[in-house]
C-alpha cells in the first residue's frame, strides 16, 4: 500500500518537483497551493505526512500557523516543514510546534526522501507502541469477583510498590504472565521495560546467551542479552524450573551481585532490575531431588504468589466468558453472541484442566461455529464436544453407564452428579444452589445427606 503525502506549497514547480521525486521512490503525492487547499484535502482524506512550506503566499495562514492548527486537530500527524529562508528560530519555532523535521530549500533528493521515510517510520512505531499500550492495559485486567481472586488482587496491590523478587505458581493457563504484567504496572517501575521469556522454549544450549549476551570473538560488536534489556525494568522468566543448573548459578550469582559477565566478554555488567519467575513445578521438590538449586529457590521465593486453577474459581466463569466474548468480537470481527443459561450451567461444571486459557479457546471455537440467529442464546447443544455434556443427538454421554442401572439407581446418579456440580458451580454456597435448583435451603440439605453428598474438597465452606 502506497504512502500518501500531502504537499503544501505555494509554487507550484516546486510542488511537482517534489511530488515527482516522491512518486518516483513509490508515495503517492498530492498538492496543495494554499492553507485553505490544505486543510480541504486533509478533511477529504487523512494523508500518511505533511510536507509543509514555511510561506504560503495567497494564503489566510503561513506554514507555522498552519502547522499548529494540524498539530491541534490531527496530533499524531507527522509533519516535515521546508523553507527557502530558513532562518534558526523558525527552525526551532517548526520543532517546537511539533514538526518532525526541517529542510531547508534548495535540498537533494536525497535527502527529502530519507526525511520523509524516517518521519513515516517514526509514525508507524508510535502508533503501533499506543496500540500495544492499549492492549496491555486492558490485558492486565484479572478479571473475576470470586473471593479467591479478590484475595490473589491484594496481594498484587502489597507486593507490586516493593521491589521484592516474586515467584508465581500454578497449573498452566491459569494466567501467570499476566500477574507478572500486573505487578509490573503497578510497581515504580512501570516507566522501564518489561522483558518476558520462557525458560522452556529456549534452546538449552543458548540460554545463556540470550540472558546474558554476548561479545564477539574480534570484539568489536556486544549483542546486549535480556538482562540489559530490562535495565531499570522487570525480567520475566516462565517456567524457571527449565533452566539449565549451570545457567541457574549464573543467575544466582546475578540476585546477589547484581552483575554479570557477557558470554565472551571479561567486563562485569551492572544492571538495576527486578526479577519476577513463574513454575507450573513444584520447585521445592525438584530442589529436593536435585533438578534445580536450593539457594536459589530461596532467592527467588521471596514473595510466592499462587495463581488458582479455574476448577476452584468457577463462579468467575460466566464473566470470564462475557469478557472473552467482548474482546474476541472486538478484536476478531465475530459478532457477540449471548449464553444460555443452560449452556453456562454447563461451562461451569467442566472441569477446565487447560484453566482459563482452555476456557478462552472454546469460547472463541464457539462463536466461530456459532450459526442461527444471532440474537438468540447459545445452548447447550451448540457446546464444543470437549465440554458439552450431551452428543448433538441429543444422548446422553452417561447412556452406557446409566442403561445398567435400574431407575432407582440411575435417578439417584443423576441426582447425586447434578447436585455436586451445582454445589461447585455456586463455590459451595448452599443458599445460591437451592435458590437455583428450585428447592427450600433445608430440603436441599435433606437431599444432599441422602445422597452423601458433601460438597467435596469444598465441603467445609457450606453453609450450615
Amino acid at each position: 500500500m502506497k504512502q500518501d503525502v500531502l504537499i503544501v506549497e505555494d509554487e507550484a514547480d516546486i510542488r511537482s518537483m517534489i511530488a515527482g521525486i516522491l512518486e518516483d521512490e513509490g508515495f503517492s503525492a498530492r498538492e496543495a497551493g494554499t492553507s485553505e487547499k490544505a486543510l480541504e484535502a486533509i478533511r477529504t482524506r487523512l494523508p500518511g505526512l505533511i510536507v509543509l512550506d514555511v510561506w504560503l503566499e495567497g494564503s489566510s495562514m503561513d506554514g507555522i500557523e498552519l502547522l499548529d492548527r494540524v498539530k491541534r486537530d490531527y496530533p499524531g500527524m507527522p509533519v516535515i516543514v521546508i523553507s527557502g529562508h530558513g532562518t534558526v528560530e523558525t527552525a526551532v519555532a517548526a520543532i517546537r510546534k511539533g514538526a518532525f523535521d526541517y529542510i531547508v530549500k534548495p535540498f537533494k533528493a536525497e535527502k527529502l526522501i530519507v526525511t520523509v521515510t524516517r518521519a513515516l517510520e517514526n509514525a508507524r512505531l508510535r502508533r503501533e507502541n499506543e496500540e500495544l499500550k492499549g492492549k496491555a492495559t486492558a490485558d492486565l485486567e484479572l478479571i473475576g469477583s470470586s473471593a479467591i481472586v479478590m484475595q490473589l488482587r491484594s496481594k498484587i496491590d502489597r507486593i507490586a510498590p516493593t521491589n521484592s523478587r516474586v515467584l508465581i505458581t500454578g497449573p498452566s493457563g491459569t494466567g501467570k504472565e499476566l500477574i507478572a504484567r500486573q505487578i509490573h504496572a503497578l510497581s515504580d517501575r512501570n516507566s522501564g521495560p518489561f522483558v518476558a521469556v520462557n525458560a522452556a522454549s529456549m534452546v538449552p544450549e543458548r540460554v545463556e546467551e540470550a540472558l546474558f549476551g554476548f561479545v564477539s570473538e574480534d570484539k568489536d560488536t556486544i549483542n546486549p542479552g535480556l538482562l540489559e534489556k530490562a535495565h531499570n525494568g522487570t525480567l520475566y522468566i516462565d517456567e524457571v524450573a527449565d533452566m539449565p543448573l549451570e545457567t541457574q548459578g549464573k543467575l544466582l550469582r546475578l540476585l546477589v551481585e547484581q552483575r554479570f559477565q557477557r558470554i565472551g566478554g571479561g567486563e562485569d555488567v551492572q544492571v538495576d532490575i527486578r526479577l519476577i519467575t513463574s513454575t507450573s513445578r513444584n520447585l521445592e521438590k525438584e530442589a529436593r531431588f536435585g533438578r534445580f538449586r536450593e539457594d536459589l529457590y530461596h532467592r527467588l521465593n521471596v514473595m510466592p504468589l499462587e495463581t488458582p486453577p479455574l476448577s476452584k474459581r468457577r463462579e468467575d466463569i460466566p464473566e470470564l466468558v462475557d469478557y472473552f466474548i467482548d474482546r474476541l468480537s472486538s478484536s476478531t470481527g465475530l459478532p457477540s453472541r449471548k449464553i444460555g443459561s443452560d449452556a453456562m450451567a454447563a461451562l461451569q461444571a467442566h472441569d477446565w484442566p487447560g484453566n482459563v486459557r482452555q476456557l478462552r479457546n472454546n469460547v472463541e471455537r464457539l462463536l466461530i461455529l456459532a450459526t442461527g440467529d444471532p440474537m438468540k442464546p447459545l445452548t447447550l447443544d451448540t457446546l464444543p464436544p470437549e465440554v458439552s455434556v450431551v452428543k448433538h443427538n441429543g444422548e446422553s454421554r452417561e447412556n452406557d453407564r446409566m442403561i445398567a442401572m435400574p431407575l432407582r439407581d440411575a435417578r439417584e446418579s443423576f441426582e447425586r452428579d447434578y447436585l455436586q456440580a451445582q454445589i461447585e458451580r455456586f463455590g459451595g454456597n448452599i443458599s445460591k444452589t437451592a435458590a437455583f435448583v428450585g428447592m427450600e435451603r433445608s430440603a436441599l440439605h435433606r437431599k444432599l445427606k441422602s445422597l452423601g453428598v458433601s460438597g467435596g474438597k469444598r465441603g467445609d465452606e457450606l453453609e450450615t
